[in-house]
């Protein structure tokens, strides 16, 4: 009997890389989302744009890309980069303050990159006073570690002038940055802001704040926030104070890890009303963010 080789089915060459394909854009896809949501600051626009490098992956000519990590990275940078100026106009209408949608990074402490440089809230916020190529270059550069060489490459620019960009982008967050404190820390300021906050102890709630404290409220005009930062040590215990009674009824707490940093998820039954977190410097909180804006609570909660 003879065995006879016969041709693989039609088609099988193309189905095999287009699976290696995938293979590669799921093992890049963490660094993907990182990239995306630094330069955003909102979960739902990184997911988009990381679906619309997918699309782009699965439609280019891929045997011509020696560096697929390369590639997508150039690829995503540059969308979120249009992306940001767009996000920017958008705000100037958004009702209120406007925060970043916080992020579970319980399983994946860096999201997708060396470390988890521009991800926690403050930074997140002064990020936004930078210009796109500015926190590219700084993203990039900070949290994911790449070379200036290779920045330079997905800017489109020289590598001097990047390193320019990320030179004043670090001066300008060390000139707004004030020195951390411990994740411990922080959970325990946390941890005593809310019992002082639902117990209404307006002595309590102002010795745990620093004197320039502000609290922002991110309700984008769907739940009763406020549509101002409150300033001062005084005022944000009062305004606390204020509405403990009504506010924390049957609400229970329960802490979990978004954006690097304790937050407290706050929960009346199955309904999630608010998530919040604060922001330390110098054994004080310097920063009481409310995020109540049920898109941005939800992209938490099912993640």
């Amino acid at each position: 009997m003879t065995l006879v080789e016969t041709e693989p089915p039609a088609g099988r060459a193309e189905v095999d890389e287009l699976e290696e394909a995938t293979a590669v854009f799921a093992d890049l896809r963490p660094r993907l989302f990182g990239i995306a949501y630094r330069m955003l600051g909102s979960v739902t626009d990184a997911e988009d744009l990381v679906q619309d490098v997918w699309l782009r992956w699965q439609a280019s000519d891929r045997s011509s890309v020696i560096n697929p990590g390369a590639y997508l990275a150039t690829a995503i940078t540059r969308l979120a980069i249009n992306a940001t100026q767009s996000a920017r106009a958008r705000r100037e209408t958004y009702i209120g303050p406007w925060l970043p949608e916080p992020v579970d990074t319980s399983a994946d402490p860096y999201l997708g990159a060396e470390r988890g440089e521009a991800l926690n809230f403050a930074v997140l916020l002064m990020l936004e006073k930078l210009s796109p190529h500015e926190r590219a270059a700084y993203i990039l550069r900070e949290a994911f570690d790449y070379p200036y060489d290779q920045i330079a490459a997905i800017l489109q620019s020289s590598e001097g002038a990047t390193r320019q960009l990320v030179s004043r982008a670090r001066k300008h967050l060390r000139a707004e940055r004030r020195t951390p404190v411990s994740g411990t820390q922080q959970r325990q300021l946390l941890e005593a802001f809310v019992a002082a906050a639902r117990s209404g102890d307006l002595a309590a709630l102002e010795g745990l704040l620093a004197q320039d404290v502000i609290s922002y409220s991110d309700g984008g005009g769907i739940r009763g926030a406020s549509r101002i930062p409150v300033f001062g040590a005084l005022r944000v215990a009062k305004y606390h104070r204020a509405f403990a009674e009504r506010f924390w009824a049957g609400l229970e707490a329960d802490w979990a890890v978004a954006n690097g940093q304790s937050v407290a998820v706050l929960r009346r039954g199955d309904e999630v009303t608010a998530v919040l977190t604060v922001v330390i410097s110098d054994d004080r909180i310097e920063r009481v963010l409310w995020m109540l804006n049920p898109a941005k609570i939800a992209a938490l909660t099912s993640r």
